[in-house]
């Protein structure tokens, strides 16, 4: 694995959300079939491509053929908010997903929420410390297959907000952030556990995620936490066409 950043990261142009989900759904399915080597680790993003796409990897011609058995399903970040609010990410893939496959109970680690923001997320590296079997992260031994991204406004991801301490982090896998933009607490994954994976991927739809990626692409705004986001492996951004008009080569 040579690494990537969001310079050097591939980028596909697809036509459109509908695209981009059903390119994702069949892509994941292959690469959970190829992994042999231990479990399929993905970390799972909130949002209307993500609901989508869980809901592809529901219907029966791909679901039939998923290694539900062999896949660990994470979070790369969470609301603490009810666990039936509509923003939960947890819930909404439960209900488009998780609900209709035969994934054990026990690959899937759903953020906890319930108690102190600091405490939570160091029971949940403990969680992701138990599935990668060490403690430390090892270069050349990634903690995620995929790790799934999209970008908010402010170009944030996960929930690495601008202007957060959360951004300086180089240790911890797990963290809190409490945006000055944006309403709840959160937890979230931090640099480093994004890192060790073999894939990233940005899912981005629609003409108002265009300038923002534009900027995060060009990698000269160092105010933007997209733009921080590296990998050991591959970094894609998968995009429909709207998303893509404002790079230079669409």
């Amino acid at each position: 694995m040579s690494g990537h950043d969001v310079k050097t990261a591939n980028i596909v142009v697809l036509k459109d959300g509908e695209a981009i989900a059903q390119h994702m759904a069949h892509w994941l399915l292959e690469q959970a079939l190829e992994k042999k080597d231990g479990p399929f680790v993905v970390a799972l993003s909130g949002g209307s491509t993500p609901k989508h796409l869980f809901q592809l990897l529901a219907e029966p011609a791909i679901a039939e053929r998923f290694p539900w058995d062999r896949t660990q399903i994470f979070y790369g970040d969470e609301r603490y908010v009810p666990i039936d609010d509509p923003s939960n990410n947890y819930a909404m893939s439960r209900e488009a997903l998780l609900s209709h496959v035969p994934v054990p109970a026990a690959n899937v680690h759903r953020m906890p929420t319930e108690g102190e923001p600091s405490s939570d997320a160091a029971r949940y590296q403990k969680e992701l410390q138990e599935v990668y079997g060490q403690d430390t992260l090892q270069p050349g031994k990634p903690l995620f297959d995929v790790v799934m991204l999209g970008m908010g406004p402010d170009g944030h991801t996960a929930s690495l907000f601008p202007r957060q301490p959360v951004l300086q982090e180089k240790k911890l896998w797990v963290s809190t952030c409490t945006p000055d933009n944006a309403p709840h607490t959160r937890l979230t994954l931090t640099y480093p556990a994004i890192h060790s994976s073999r894939h990233v991927v940005f899912m981005l739809a629609g003409d108002g995620k265009a300038e923002m990626l534009a900027r995060v692409r060009r990698g000269d705004d160092a105010s933007l936490p997209s733009s921080h986001i590296t990998t050991e492996g591959d970094l894609t951004f998968l995009v429909d066409e709207a998303a893509a008009k404002d790079l230079p080569s669409c």
